[in-house]
């Protein structure tokens, strides 16, 4: 069995903090799987910016920082209401025709 980075308790009093009276345990765990999920992606996004920079063995804070930008700008697109957000034009006459 694989050590957990985060306690159970720990993810529960995330769960707690964000506004949750009653947290179950189906929830903790199914939270505890997701976060392991993101930081492997993560992880392996950082991997790959390092190796990039000529460092094989050594992940920097400013590759974790681009792993997320990266990350975190890619995921709205898996959301359509947020691309129906940015894609909103606000000044007609800007429009090109081709």
């Amino acid at each position: 069995m694989s050590e957990r980075g985060f306690s159970l308790y720990d993810i529960e009093q995330f769960i707690r903090e964000a506004g949750a009276e009653k947290v179950t345990e189906d929830a903790v765990m199914n939270l505890e799987r997701e976060l392991e999920k993101l930081t492997e992606k993560l992880t392996n996004k950082a991997m790959r910016y390092a190796n990039h920079a000529g460092r094989k063995k050594l992940i920097k804070r400013e590759d974790v920082a681009l792993a997320r930008k990266v990350s975190s700008h890619y995921s709205n697109y898996s959301n359509p209401a947020a691309l129906r957000r940015k894609a909103r034009i606000t000044n007609a006459a800007s429009i090109r025709h081709i």
